[in-house]
């Protein structure tokens, strides 16, 4: 007994060293070996210090009147249950597996000191335990684990963990009790890689965030060694374990390999300026050097994939179960690609008839319907598989809104693509390509056609200096592809111009479309002026070169707005992110909720979507031409300055600068639904992101201090977005300021600018002539015969539905656009969750609940506009209501919700 009662103290492990885990992958007797049998420590020497209570930061200090006692600590260890992880393991090391469980020996943890050694000025030596299995439920697995702290062991700062496992396991985290300061949590969410495939210990930083400069002295070298570890080498092939992030260009569109028509060129570098996505290192094409080649498993660091984590990754899958059953099923049961609809009731089958499904090999019907039940319907011993798409909110609320002009500008506002209508500030329009090469520079536009549409209201002077005149201007980023888009089977296209103006009650008219072909060898440049017209034949001609404008602005809306300006440009933030500040960074931390599982579905459309001959080549306008074009629109119009809403806005001549208005800003169009709800958004963000940059950077030069934060700045300017490294209007990073404006404008792209574009897709384009995405036919005013001038005075109708998308492509396109358009069950809505490191700063804490209620108070804003009469954009007979950047909603294709991430 008495020996029991005697004081005891840690016999280290590791003698003299050091903890060495920052210099090698694996040293013996550093404190990362793996051992054979379960340490079992002795406790001998007496502690011969009494102590006494200091106000020093995050140590632990017993107060002792005699000696000093061990802690006894007990930790809970929480791991995820996945598909392909430890558990789903059949094979022989699945029985090694359980019996290293029975035996208590699955996961090694060690602590780590956040205090050096303060006799040697070195990290203390680690505490190592290993955890047992307790419990298992739903999908969860329990662990517990035991240590005995010495007294002078300090603040546990870190986390080591060896996985003894031969799979993966996600490890969710870990909680530690019984320490004098109180409840330690430790937030991983991260898969751990087993040691026999890398014998490399994972590290996990508690959840308090430090800054560089504040870095406790224990855990600054590891720190360093973790960022390390995630920026890699730059070489070899990255296999689907690692956790490297690092930048290439886009060569992986193409397939040359398999065809020559599938060749793509390299995006990014200074022929093709673009941003940078995830280095994968797959070998190099045979018939291209400068192309990688293709695979249908695309590497993105094993912490960014989907897996079956959350059932946030519900759209996914089912995106990738439409690209992988529907769309082949579609090919077989619709056999002529070039097939339109033949009348407009055919269009309507789709929502109360559907299309029988056969379904693909090695798949039944009912395999189908589970995974997507929106879509395939109707499975009875009678009848096949149908695909059967939903009634669109916009079809079930006039299906003949289309057809109306005040429709067709009302969605430049409150529709799928609110960032491309312009303020005209300038006549004659005129364009800025060579007249060598496209011809004469002059619109067709006259002063005569625009007063004439006007009706005496106005004259065009008055028009422009009232700001009254509105312009969508597809004009020159499409005509250099015209001839080569129109080699192409099945599709045309044109430059054009369109002209709008402000009524008195706040909607914009329509004026005037212009289409313009430039000259070839054999042709002269050929431009054409529409107006809506009276006489039949200028009513249908209308409506024609309205499908033709819409199918433009549908290309540059996915294109341009959707995937160039958010997931595209988003991608370079989160590689640098992860290379360049800790997980343990206060501003890692504030973003990352923002960046969840972009890359992975970035890496999907890679494979699927955006690739060649892919969904968009073979449904939009600029066909094989969709991402150079993309490319073309990055080199000249992006700037991450005017990303910020505020500042796209007023470049676009929405709004001017106004201290004395709400936001800042006054409005140039006042119902301007997407601005109005977007602006109360931005500053809720803004207001959000300033009190908590506050916090951390209290001192005036702290920002420019921040090592970590610099490096991160430099390492999206030069690498991530490096082909516009040497731009002036890149913003500096040296005051609060200026890092409140960047967070804010990365955040808003995230969450705001994402949900706009994207969650509307099938409410608006679900019904197809809505918004067409191509347009397959040439006017009938370009050059016609004089039998393809008879066929469309004879039926109008007719040349419409050939000039809409075929049938196969209308239907690859709803059913991928419902799937885009999906919630998932448990959506990460923006400022409804507050993140586990907001959780333990009270600040920070009560921070995060403002910034929720002022979004809660938005939703009701948005209610109460879209209940205004007054509001003529959001409210009125068969319109669909705005509330795509309405912060929350249900789950499903709702038209609403704002969520926090790029995450489909």
């Amino acid at each position: 007994m008495e020996k029991m009662l005697k004081p005891q103290t840690q016999q280290s492990y590791f003698s003299s060293q050091t903890l060495l885990f920052l210099h090698t992958p694996r040293v013996t007797g550093n404190g990362h070996a793996s051992f054979s049998g379960r340490p079992r420590p002795t406790f001998r020497n007496k502690c011969k210090r009494n102590l006494r209570l200091r106000s020093v930061p995050f140590k632990v200090e017993a107060v002792a009147s005699g000696a000093q006692k061990e802690v006894a600590v007990k930790g809970a260890v929480t791991v995820q249950l996945t598909v392909g992880g430890f558990l789903s393991n059949l094979g022989w090391t699945r029985g090694l597996d359980d019996i290293s469980d029975l035996l208590g020996k699955t996961l090694l943890l060690e602590l780590v000191s956040a205090e050096l050694d303060p006799k040697t000025g070195k990290e203390k030596p680690t505490i190592k335990a290993y955890a047992h299995r307790k419990s298992a439920k739903d999908s969860e697995v329990k662990y517990e684990v035991d240590f005995t702290i010495p007294p002078d062991f300090g603040m546990i700062g870190a986390v080591l963990v060896e996985n003894e496992h031969h799979k993966e396991i996600y490890l969710k985290k870990m909680v530690f009790d019984g320490l004098p300061q109180g409840q330690i949590n430790v937030t991983c969410g991260s898969y751990i890689h087993s040691k026999f495939d890398n014998p490399e210990k994972r590290v996990f930083f508690t959840n308090k965030s430090y800054l560089p400069s504040d870095t406790p002295g224990g855990l600054k070298k590891l720190r360093v060694k973790e960022l390390e570890i995630l920026r890699g080498n730059g070489q070899g092939e990255r296999q689907t374990r690692d956790r490297i992030y690092d930048y290439d260009t886009y060569n992986d569109i193409g397939d040359p390999d398999s065809s020559p028509d599938l060749a793509r060129p390299v995006l990014g570098g200074k022929e093709r300026p673009y941003p940078r996505r995830c280095r994968t290192g797959r070998a190099r094409c045979k018939t291209d050097p400068l192309s990688e080649k293709r695979s249908s498993s695309v590497y993105v660091p094993r912490d960014e994939q989907f897996a079956d984590i959350k059932q946030a990754t519900f759209s996914a899958k089912t995106l990738y179960s439409v690209l992988h059953a529907v769309m082949p099923s579609l090919e077989t049961a619709i056999v002529d690609s070039d097939l339109g609809f033949p009348y407009f009731t055919a269009i309507d089958s789709l929502f109360n008839e559907g299309i029988s499904l056969p379904p693909p090999p090695g798949t039944s019907h009912a395999t189908l319907q589970s995974i997507l039940p929106r879509l395939v319907k109707a499975i009875t011993d009678v009848r096949e598989g149908v695909l059967c798409f939903e009634t669109p909110a916009f079809a079930d609320k006039d299906k003949f809104a289309w057809f109306r002009d005040q429709e067709f500008g009302r969605q430049t506002l409150a529709g799928l693509n609110p960032y491309s209508i312009k303020l005209v500030t300038e006549w004659p329009l005129k364009s800025k390509l060579d007249p060598k090469v496209y011809g004469p520079p002059e619109s067709a536009i006259t002063v005569e056609i625009v007063e004439r549409e006007i009706r005496g209201f106005m004259t065009l002077e008055e028009a422009i200096k009232n700001k009254k005149l509105f312009i969508l201007d597809y004009h020159d980023l499409l005509l250099p592809y015209v001839h080569k888009v129109r080699e192409i089977k099945g599709t045309t296209l044109y430059g054009s111009r369109t002209l709008f103006l402000l009524t008195p009650n706040g909607t914009l008219k329509p004026l005037v479309i212009e289409l313009t072909r430039p000259p070839s060898e054999d042709k002269p440049q050929w431009k054409q002026v529409y107006t809506p017209g009276i006489d039949a034949t200028a009513c249908w001609l209308w409506r024609l070169a309205k499908a033709h404008v819409i199918a433009h602005d549908s290309g540059y809306h996915q294109l341009v707005s959707h995937w160039l300006r958010t997931h595209c440009c988003v991608e370079p933030y989160i590689i640098a992110m992860n290379r360049q500040l800790s997980s343990m960074h206060p501003i890692y931390r504030f973003l990352h909720p923002h960046f969840r599982y972009t890359m992975e579905i970035n890496a999907l459309a890679r494979v699927y979507l955006i690739n060649a001959d892919g969904i968009i080549e073979s449904s939009f306008s600029p066909s094989k031409y969709s991402m150079e074009l993309s490319a073309v629109a990055y080199a000249q119009a992006w700037q991450f300055d005017t990303e910020a809403l505020p500042k796209d806005l007023v470049k676009r001549g929405m709004a001017v600068e106004d201290p004395n208005a709400p936001h800042g800003l006054r409005l140039t169009i006042e119902d301007y639904p997407f601005a109005n709800d977007g602006l109360i958004l931005w500053d809720a963000i803004k207001q959000w992101v300033t009190d908590y940059v506050s916090h951390y950077y209290a001192s005036p030069n702290s920002v420019e201090a921040d090592y970590e934060l610099q490096a991160w700045w430099t390492d999206i300017r030069t690498k991530g977005h490096g082909d516009k490294k040497d731009e002036l209007w890149w913003l500096p990073l040296k005051t609060k300021d200026d890092l409140i404006q960047i967070l804010t404008t990365m955040i808003w792209v995230t969450s705001g600018h994402h949900a706009a574009v994207n969650f509307g897709q099938y409410h608006y384009a679900g019904y197809f002539p809505n918004r067409p995405t191509i347009a397959r036919k040439r006017m009938p005013t370009e050059d016609p015969t004089d039998e393809e001038w008879k066929k469309f005075v004879d039926r109008p109708e007719v040349a419409l539905l050939h000039c809409f998308p075929s049938q196969i492509q209308a239907s690859k396109i709803m059913a991928i656009l419902d799937v885009l358009s999906n919630h998932s069950p448990d959506e990460e809505y923006i400022g409804k969750d507050m993140e586990p490191s907001f959780n333990g700063d009270p600040v920070i804490k009560a921070a995060f609940e403002q910034f929720s209620g002022r979004l809660k108070a938005l939703e009701g804003i948005v209610d109460a506009r879209n209940a205004d009469p007054n509001l003529k954009n959001r409210n009125g007979a068969g319109i669909v209501p705005y509330e795509l950047l309405k912060p929350y909603s249900e789950s499903g294709v709702t038209g609403k919700g704002v969520p926090n991430s790029i995450s489909i």
